[in-house]
């Protein structure tokens, strides 16, 4: 098929990789322009264009796709097949969904109606989530609210991190948008409406809601640092010092105030929570590197029957 590609993380980028790889022709691959980032703030390109550029693809980076008449014409003169969307980041207006013949189809990671939205991965985990999924749905003008083209289900591990569950679910995504696009398929979509009923949204992270609340369950505490992780990271505060939390276990239940520091030597680091107790397993100060509890212990103090806020 002759395709237009829309995507910019490295989960989309997973399934351009695999698109190219079936055979396809990809037309123009759109991305979101080149940002600084990182200690250095030195500026970088996204995962998508990367990859476009090693294979020889043509890239645009729009700062925006509204009221571009422009952009409209370089798409309609493409002729293309199908517009393939993969948390691309930038409101595709109106007007191009139904410029490619196919429409357009975005790679969407969960199980449609439930967490629509920017973050559907961490939300997934957070809510306690058993399983999830990729949706391959066809776009329109609402907020992931299109027809569903095809799904596919995963189980969401007891030990995946918002980092492993991305990365099984890009591979699904990939696999799932070769199959569709399959020979063939191509003519018909079997295309069904999406339901209203179960529908929620998974809103855009922040680095505010990082912060721990240890007034919450431990269970729900532990679901939160796995999700974060890579970002924004899990973080308290130990003396106004803020602390990452990369990895724990939910531990035996001992009293203490929320934020109570119940153990803190060979044991490992045992915090009470609103409602049982965690212990913290990787830890990581500014400016250092994650490190086992014990190691991070050893260069910064923090004793028991002290306080995490």
């Amino acid at each position: 098929m002759k395709i237009v590609f829309a995507g910019t993380p490295q989960f989309a980028a997973a399934a351009l990789e695999a698109l190219v790889a079936a055979g396809h022709e990809i037309a123009l691959v759109l991305t979101q322009p080149d940002k600084a980032s990182g200690r250095g703030m030195k500026t970088a390109q996204s995962p998508v264009k990367m990859l476009a550029l090693k294979s020889g693809l043509a890239v645009l980076q729009p700062n925006s796709l509204k009221n571009d008449p422009e952009m409209e014409r370089k798409i309609a003169s493409l002729d293309a097949d199908v517009m393939v969307v993969a948390a691309y980041g930038l409101i595709l207006p109106a007007s191009l969904l139904d410029l490619p013949k196919l429409g357009c189809i975005n790679i969407h990671a969960s199980l449609l109606p439930r967490w629509r939205g920017a973050a559907p991965i961490q939300r997934a985990i957070l809510a306690g989530d058993e399983k999830t999924g990729i949706t391959l749905m066809q776009m329109d003008a609402g907020l992931d609210t299109g027809d569903i083209l095809s799904m596919a289900e995963i189980p969401i591990l007891a030990n995946d991190t918002g980092q492993t569950l991305h990365d099984r679910l890009a591979a699904l995504g990939a696999k799932s948008i070769v199959e569709l696009l399959s020979a063939e398929r191509k003519d018909r979509f079997p295309a069904k409406p999406q339901p209203e009923e179960g529908a929620c949204y998974a809103a855009k992270l922040s680095k505010q809601e990082a912060a721990v609340d240890w007034n919450k369950d431990a269970v729900e505490i532990e679901r939160m640092i796995r999700a974060f992780d890579p970002f924004p990271g899990a973080f308290c505060l130990f003396e106004e010092i803020p602390v990452k939390i990369w990895l724990s276990r939910i531990s035996q239940p001992m009293k203490g105030a929320p934020g109570e520091v119940l153990d803190a030597g060979r044991e490992g680091l045992i915090v009470a929570c609103g409602k049982g107790a965690l212990e913290l397993l990787v830890l990581q100060k500014p400016g250092g590197k994650r490190l086992m509890t014990q190691e991070f212990l050893s260069g910064f103090r923090i004793s028991k029957g002290s306080f995490l806020a």
